[in-house]
């Protein structure tokens, strides 16, 4: 999974990965930062030189999209960036952590996704 950062507050954003951003053993400033949807807006509409309105119609258009292209078990591939998918979990047996006794998980579906070689070398 992968989060937007900022290292000082006037740096442009950048995605790593979260482990990155969660790792206690870290230094503070490699740590990151978590961006909410709020400061994505501002971000969107900074950079497009949009209104936020706007940019909050247009992340909620692509959300929306990746959403749907999802239930219908599609994927979604931005050149560059990555992929979004759906993954199907088999029906397994579990321990109940608190009473340790065995239970049956049902089948699932997850998103997943899978970042590109672009993203991936923008971090490294």
């Amino acid at each position: 999974m992968f989060v937007l950062r900022r290292r000082p507050s006037t740096a442009p954003l950048e995605f790593v990965p979260l482990c990155r951003v969660a790792c206690v053993d870290q230094d503070p400033q490699e740590r990151g930062t978590v961006v909410n949807k709020t400061e994505m807006i501002e971000h969107i509409a900074k950079q497009a030189d949009i209104s936020k309105a706007a940019a909050q119609r247009a992340l909620e258009a692509f959300v929306g999209g990746v959403r749907g292209t999802l239930k219908k078990n599609g994927t979604v591939s931005l050149l560059g960036f990555g992929s979004f998918s759906v993954v199907k979990r088999k029906a397994r047996m579990g321990l109940n952590p608190k009473t340790k006794v065995p239970m049956k998980i049902k089948a699932s579906k997850a998103a997943k996704f899978k970042p590109g070689k672009a993203l991936k070398d923008a971090l490294n």
